[in-house]
């Protein structure tokens, strides 16, 4: 199984309500060895809620207990994103799990980048929190940007020939 951010596959898990569907991704869907994860909803986080970045810090920074995650409105919700990487990374140990394609740029899933918690686009380089614990834990992190068919046909026969 590959972990893949349930947004990309078209679950209305979007902190808005809605979804980041991925095409290619939603195409080899089909195949079913995604496995469907939302940090932020396994961490009890309502739909639709206030956009949230991590203030000034990336993912890491928020596991060393160095740095806040906060909506826009600012209310602290680090202790869902904690919670949330951790079912996820729980998930994934369980699954046996060593390859995660997650959504660029999320609080939750950006693999290269995060916003900069200003709430004005800016982004900086770094993982969100979930991206970070599983990173540090061994999987092999890819965002939906770096997908090409060719990457996503390799993954995906690692994946199964892993699984023999």
């Amino acid at each position: 199984m590959i972990l893949v951010s349930a947004c990309l596959l078209g679950h209305k898990v979007k902190y808005s309500g809605g979804s980041n569907p991925h095409a290619l991704l939603m195409k080899y869907n089909e195949r079913g060895q995604f496995m469907a994860v939302c940090p932020e909803c396994l961490g009890q986080l309502p739909i639709p809620r206030p956009p949230v970045e991590i203030q000034q810090a990336d993912g890491a920074a928020v596991l060393a207990g160095n740095a806040r995650v906060q909506s826009a409105d600012g209310k602290d919700v680090t202790s869902c994103f904690l919670h949330g990487a951790q079912e996820v990374l729980q998930t994934a140990v369980a699954y046996g799990i060593r390859t995660a394609i997650l959504k660029e740029n999320s609080p939750s899933c950006g693999v290269h980048a995060v916003y900069d918690g200003s709430f004005s686009h800016n982004r900086l380089s770094g993982q969100g929190v979930c991206a970070a614990l599983l990173a540090q834990h061994g999987i092999r992190l890819y965002s939906e940007k770096d997908m090409t068919e060719e990457l996503l046909e390799k993954l995906l026969e690692e994946d199964k020939d892993s699984r023999q």
